[in-house]
């Protein structure tokens, strides 16, 4: 099981934060959507409730001229949503950061990936929980990766 999904388990403290962060590149969009504010924002108000996150505030602005595009970004009480587009590139990068066992950063990936229609894509996975690491002196960094690839490996 991911560890992203598992239900956090008492480590010598209350609990610990599940954080959950989709992130990646959309080439080959169409243009007219790429520069279509109202449609993006849209969009990212759609991502929002397909990951079960709670709307602060959603903002949104169009860059003019070269290099030009839309920017929407959404702030949840979980963490944000964000989408980028260059409309000369048809290009877009898009950012769900959320936090909480209940949410689900997936969902909104596919919305946006749905809407925006690319010809091809790239997506990444972060699990940004609060994962506590024992320090060891002397060790520095090295026991913190060498923690994560076993915990990776083996679930834990």
């Amino acid at each position: 099981m991911p560890l992203s999904t598992r239900t956090p388990r008492r480590m010598g403290m209350e609990d610990f934060i599940v954080g959950k962060h989709v992130y990646g590149s959309l080439y080959g969009i169409p243009r007219e959507l790429a520069a279509d504010e109202e449609y993006l924002r849209g969009l990212v108000l759609e991502a929002v409730k397909a990951a079960k996150s709670t709307l602060i505030e959603v903002k949104s602005w169009s860059i003019p001229g070269p290099k030009g595009g839309v920017s929407v970004i959404a702030l949840v009480d979980e963490s944000h949503i964000a989408v980028h587009t260059w409309v000369e590139y048809s290009y877009a990068t898009v950012d769900v950061y959320t936090c909480g066992e209940h949410t689900d950063p997936w969902a909104a990936w596919e919305v946006i990936l749905k809407g925006l229609k690319p010809k091809y894509y790239r997506v990444h996975y972060a699990d940004r929980s609060q994962q506590p690491t024992p320090y060891i002196e002397g060790e520095g960094s090295k026991a913190a990766v060498a923690l994560s690839s076993r915990a990776a490996a083996t679930g834990e």
